[in-house]
């Protein structure tokens, strides 16, 4: 009876309950050195991936990369998502480039994305966040 009641009031002052969150927990695996930081963005915003710049929904975490072999993603509201992991290692804030085109550093990017010639369409990173959290495994890549 009790719930009713609280349903009832939210319906009547025209507030909602609040959308269940939920954890999204990323394994890291093939890091080539525990120097910098690992930088790591998640948004569902398909516009704003990889990088997330200028999507305050975003989600974003950055771990000394020693301890980045497990990286959570707290109070995740449900719906669709992307990943995209950078390995800073030189903690400078970006991703370094060689020829201005080639990746320096490591790269990771949800449901394996695959990387040809540019960084991988939202599509192919975008994973569900639903009713219970979520784990996954993203592998660091390195071009040099």
């Amino acid at each position: 009876m009790i719930p009713a009641i609280v349903v009832a009031a939210a319906a009547t002052t025209g507030l909602t309950a609040a959308a269940p969150t939920h954890d999204v927990n990323v394994s890291v695996s093939g890091m080539r050195s525990g120097k910098g930081v690992v930088r790591a963005c998640m948004t569902a915003n398909a516009a704003r991936f990889p990088k997330c710049a200028g999507d305050p929904a975003s989600y974003r975490l950055v771990v000394p990369a020693a301890d980045a072999k497990k990286l959570v993603f707290r109070n995740v509201t449900p719906g669709k998502y992307a990943i995209a992991l950078l390995h800073d290692e030189n903690d400078n804030g970006k991703a370094d480039r060689a020829l201005g085109m080639m990746p320096k550093e490591g790269f990771g990017f949800s449901r394996d994305a695959p990387v040809r010639m540019a960084p991988p369409k939202y599509d192919d990173a975008v994973f569900a966040v639903g009713a219970r959290d979520v784990s996954m495994a993203i592998d660091m890549r390195y071009m040099f």
